[in-house]
């Protein structure tokens, strides 16, 4: 797709998202592949890039937690557990909440849950201030490849015309840590 931004730009990836587009964009550890959340088309192209079962769920990052009140669902959060979630936001940890019952089955997959995250990263704050909302984020790789870590890596796996926010990610050497909101089980190590 094109459009008349420079490739690796905010706003080129911002039109990508728009016109339905899967893009990669740098994140606290690795590029994470993400795509407008609304859009059961780019998050199906999304799950056949990463050959991944639709029943698994994914993460949503954002910029602030007000981008995330659509999908999850507030009222089923105690005010000790979402005073807990905002105080480790923004940043790399990712919690499970209830989902809201009109959030997409093609985002929470099998579960009545949402993985959701606010992002420290500048890029990743850029981005989803510039759409105007959350996007799915999940590794960029291919299956059995190791998370790409630079732009020239996402270009390796995807091809040399896969839509890249150009930056650097922030340095984590692992991806973020995932916790239940209300049980506060470790879900994923970070």
């Amino acid at each position: 797709m094109k459009n008349e931004f420079a490739p690796g730009t905010n706003e080129a990836c911002i039109a990508q998202l728009q016109q339905g587009a899967v893009i990669a964009y740098p994140t606290e550890a690795v590029f994470g592949l993400g795509c407008n959340p609304d859009s059961e088309s780019a998050v199906m192209d999304l799950l056949a890039l990463k050959q991944r079962p639709v029943d698994k769920g994914l993460i949503l990052i954002a910029a602030d937690y007000a981008q995330l009140l659509p999908y999850i669902d507030e009222r089923q959060l105690p005010d000790e557990k979402k005073a807990r979630m905002l105080a480790s936001w923004p940043g790399p940890v990712t919690w499970v909440l209830p989902a809201r019952p009109s959030t997409p089955r093609w985002l929470t997959g099998r579960f009545a849950s949402l993985a959701v995250r606010v992002s420290n990263h500048p890029d990743v704050q850029r981005l989803c201030l510039g759409y105007g909302k959350p996007l799915v984020s999940t590794s960029a790789n291919l299956t059995g490849l190791p998370p790409c870590r630079t732009a020239e890596e996402v270009h390796q796996q995807f091809g040399a015309d896969f839509p890249v926010l150009l930056g650097t990610t922030g340095g984590r050497l692992n991806p973020s840590e995932i916790r239940d909101v209300i049980t506060g089980e470790l879900i994923r190590q970070g």
